[in-house]
């Protein structure tokens, strides 16, 4: 009776309740997620199992926002005058063209080099022309007035005239100064400066007060005196030395060591007595008790 009835209804297309079931379970399963169900869903696995919890999926990451790029600044202007942005276009280029022609040393690397350089000689050369120009309309530029001249004439003159002026500069100062000689009795060099300096002292009027390191004399200056300490105060090395000094305050400068001329004496004078001159070496220049 039962597979009569299970004939007719197919026939019919209908199914059985059983098989309609069936096919409730499947279209189920088929829509179900595919995720997998907890254990207690699942009685079919029943509760002796075990399976690896499901791995944690982090959530992407936000992307990092993007830095604005800063907007290009504009290049300021050069203001400079266009005499020096060229003259440094022309320096620029002229060491790379020396570059080029000496690591690549071929004939037209070279020349280009050599005629932008002879370029740049004739532009200095020009120069040079119109300075001397203006040299010679404007005394106030002109080198050669100042100092000594490079004439032949205008030196013979010029040397004159410093010799005059230095003469009545020491006239001047013999007055309050002595020239302080220190030497030895055995000294060839100090034998042979002795008479100078005693010219110096008739010609121009200062006395010249010889110290003796050793304890004798020299022909020139019989009368002497001996060393008392000073020449290791005034730090003196060697001999022949001259010091200019003045007694009433102290100061004592050197002029010189080994033998001199009457001509570089009167220049020393006149430079160690010149206004401001202590300022350019003062340790040169000592304050001494000479009571």
């Amino acid at each position: 009776m039962r597979l009569t009835t299970i004939l007719l209804l197919a026939a019919c297309g209908l199914s059985s309740p059983l098989t309609s079931a069936q096919n409730t379970e499947q279209v189920a399963a088929t829509a179900a997620p595919t995720t997998h169900p907890l254990f207690w869903d699942d009685y079919r696995r029943g509760w002796h199992f075990y399976e690896d919890p499901e791995p944690e999926i982090a959530p992407p990451a936000a992307p990092a926002p993007q830095k604005a790029s800063p907007a290009p600044t504009a290049k300021a202007p050069d203001t400079r005058p266009p005499e020096l942005i060229e003259f440094e276009q022309l320096q620029k280029r002229l060491e790379e063209y020396k570059n080029i022609a000496i690591i690549r040393p071929t004939e037209a690397n070279v020349r280009r080099y050599m005629q932008l350089e002879a370029r740049v000689v004739r532009q200095a050369s020009y120069f040079a022309d119109v300075a001397q120009r203006v040299a010679w309309s404007t005394p106030d530029l002109d080198m050669t007035l100042e100092g000594r001249p490079v004439n032949a004439q205008a030196i013979e003159v010029y040397d004159r005239e410093q010799t005059r002026t230095r003469q009545k500069s020491v006239a001047h100062l013999a007055k309050t100064h002595v020239l302080f000689f220190f030497f030895r009795s055995d000294c060839p060099y100090c034998h042979a400066f002795a008479p100078t300096l005693e010219a110096f002292q008739a010609r121009h009027g200062i006395q010249v007060v010889p110290i003796s390191v050793d304890g004798a004399g020299l022909p020139n200056f019989p009368q002497f005196r001996r060393d008392n300490g000073i020449a290791k105060t005034l730090q003196v090395t060697q001999v022949p030395a001259v010091f200019l000094a003045e007694p009433f305050t102290g100061k004592i400068t050197p002029l010189g060591y080994g033998v001199l001329s009457e001509s570089q004496l009167l220049e020393r004078i006149g430079a160690v007595s010149a206004p401001g001159a202590e300022a350019l070496a003062p340790s040169a220049t000592r304050h001494v008790s000479l009571q």
